[in-house]
C-alpha cells in the first residue's frame, strides 16, 4: 500500500525528511534514506529549506523513487510563478510522484541568497487549488490538458502557534481547497496538541504530528525566537542544557513527545534537521 492507501485504511503512518545536498553528491542523502528503509512509509524531500539553495526537491524525489522508496514532493511558492509551479506538478506526476506537500515557503532573507527576488505568485491555498484544477484536466488559464494527474495533496499547519484561531481558519481553507492530509510544524506540548486536535476534528482529515529533534538548548532558543508557530517549552530547553549527551537527550525528548501524541493523530512526521541518522533510533525507541 502507498501513503494514501495506508491513511485511508486507518494505519498509523510514519514520514520523515531528507535534505538534498548543496551540490550534486547525493551520497549522504542516499545514506540517510537507507537508514529508514522499511521503517517509514514515505520520505519528504525539502524544497530549498530555509531559503538555502540546494539540489531540487523534484530531483530528490526522483532519486528516492529509483532507490525504491516513496517520496513526498515538497513544493513552495517562493521561487516559481504559476507557470513553473504547474509545470513542476505535471513533471512530478509524469515521473511517478503523486504525494505533494504544498507550501508557501520561507522568505528569501532567511537564506544564503538574501538578494534573490521572491515570487509568491500563488500561496499555499491557491497552490492546492492549482493541483486540483490540474486533476480536473485544465490549467489555470483554462486550457485543456493532454492527460490529467492524480495527486495526494498535503499541507502544513502550526498547532502550537501563539494565536491558534488563524491557523484553524487557514487549515479549513486548505481542506476546502482540496488538502487530503496535513504534516504539522513542531509539536512539543502533547496537551496543547490534544486541544488543537479536538478543535479540528470536524475536518476529518489525517494529521501527522511534526517531531523536530532538538540538537541543543541553543537550537530550542533559536526556534522560539525565529521560527513562527514553534514553541519549545523552557523545561525542555533546561533538559537539553543540562544533558551531558545532547544527541541522546534530543532522541529521548522526541520519543516522549511521540508517546504523548500518537493516540491523538494519524501519524508522525519526524524532522531530524542535520542529524538524520537519529531518525531510525527514534522510531525504534518509540516502538513504532
Amino acid at each position: 500500500m502507498n501513503l494514501r492507501e495506508k491513511l485511508a485504511a486507518g494505519r498509523f503512518v510514519i514520514t520523515c525528511e531528507v535534505g538534498p545536498p548543496k551540490g550534486v553528491d547525493v551520497t549522504e542523502m542516499k545514506r540517510s534514506a537507507e537508514r529508514v528503509r522499511g521503517k517509514v512509509d514515505a520520505v519528504n524531500v525539502t524544497d530549498q529549506q530555509s531559503s538555502v539553495m540546494r539540489l531540487g526537491s523534484l530531483a530528490g524525489c526522483c532519486l528516492l523513487n529509483q532507490w525504491g522508496m516513496e517520496p513526498v514532493f515538497q513544493i513552495t511558492c517562493r521561487d516559481r510563478n504559476r507557470i513553473a509551479l504547474q509545470s513542476d506538478l505535471l513533471s512530478a506526476y509524469a515521473l511517478g510522484i503523486e504525494n505533494v506537500l504544498c507550501l508557501t515557503g520561507d522568505y528569501v532573507t532567511l537564506g544564503d541568497h538574501p538578494q534573490a527576488k521572491p515570487v509568491f505568485d500563488l500561496d499555499s491555498v491557491s497552490l492546492i487549488e492549482t493541483a486540483r484544477e490540474l486533476e480536473n484536466g485544465h490549467d489555470l488559464a483554462g486550457k485543456e490538458l493532454n492527460g490529467a494527474p492524480r495527486f495526494f495533496v498535503g499541507a502544513c499547519v502550526s498547532p502550537e502557534a501563539d494565536f491558534i484561531e488563524p491557523q484553524i481558519m487557514k487549515m479549513e481553507k486548505k481542506v476546502e481547497a482540496g488538502a487530503q492530509f496535513f504534516q504539522t510544524q513542531a509539536i512539543y506540548d502533547a496537551r496543547k496538541f490534544a486541544d488543537f486536535m479536538s478543535m479540528v476534528r470536524h475536518l476529518k482529515v489525517p494529521v501527522l504530528a511534526g517531531i523536530v529533534v532538538l540538537r541543543s538548548a541553543a537550537m530550542g532558543r533559536y526556534m522560539n525566537e525565529k521560527a513562527a508557530g514553534i514553541r519549545v517549552p523552557e523545561n525542555l530547553i533546561d533538559e537539553m542544557d543540562k544533558a551531558s549527551d545532547k544527541a541522546a537527550k534530543g532522541v529521548e525528548i522526541a520519543v516522549r513527545t511521540i508517546t504523548g501524541v500518537k493516540g491523538l493523530c494519524q501519524g508522525v512526521h519526524i524532522i531530524a534537521i542535520g542529524q538524520e541518522k537519529r531518525t531510525s533510533d527514534i522510531i525504534d525507541a518509540a516502538g513504532l
